[in-house]
């Protein structure tokens, strides 16, 4: 089987990832020794999803896949967009990017929103794009235990749960996130 690094270490997102992938054997960093804290420099999900897989390929010749995900809200001109993992802070706290999301939409009533992600897969023959989207909105306040980031406020379309109440399985077949791994899946699957 083989090797293909998911350029992350957060636990949550391998998980959903290698249930969406149970054929290949998908590796988290700190599983190949890197714990290099990737580079986020780029100004779009693209560039940064782009930005850590070449990092990770270029410095460990393996191949590599990696995601730059985006909570885009109407009401606050798209933010927190690209900045969506320390809209809060460098710290990367989801309960405080919660809060100010949270406190930043007090007395909106539009309260649309687009989660977005975007997998870039690098094995040094140039990167290839995987795109995801849903569509949704923030809720007033957290519903749900399961999830992560801002799945607890995120409700989508046609749907009476947050993220943050679904089963991982029903997420994975609606969520960004599962979207844009199925169009990688489809395209590792051809190779």
């Amino acid at each position: 089987m083989k090797k293909i690094v998911f350029a992350t270490n957060n636990l949550n997102k391998l998980k959903e990832v290698r249930e969406a992938l149970p054929n290949l054997d998908i590796v988290s960093l700190s599983q190949i020794q890197c714990f290099d804290e990737l580079p986020e420099e780029q100004d779009s999900l693209q560039g940064n999803a782009q930005q850590k897989a070449e990092y990770v390929f270029n410095r460990f010749g393996v191949p590599c896949f990696a995601d730059d995900t985006g909570l885009l809200i109407n009401a606050l001109g798209g933010d927190p967009g690209v900045y969506s993992a320390r809209y809060a802070g460098l710290e990367c706290d989801s309960e405080k990017n919660m809060d100010l999301v949270l406190k930043n939409m007090t007395n909106q009533e539009e309260r649309s929103a687009l989660f977005k992600t975007v997998i870039c897969y690098f094995n040094g023959n140039g990167p290839r794009f995987f795109e995801g989207e849903v569509e949704g909105e923030i809720l007033k306040e957290r519903t749900g235990d399961d999830g992560f980031g801002y799945d607890p406020i995120f409700r989508p379309i046609g749907y009476d749960l947050s993220f943050a109440q679904m089963s991982m399985e029903t997420k994975n077949e609606i969520s960004h996130r599962g979207r844009a791994v199925k169009k990688l899946v489809g395209f590792l699957q051809s190779m």
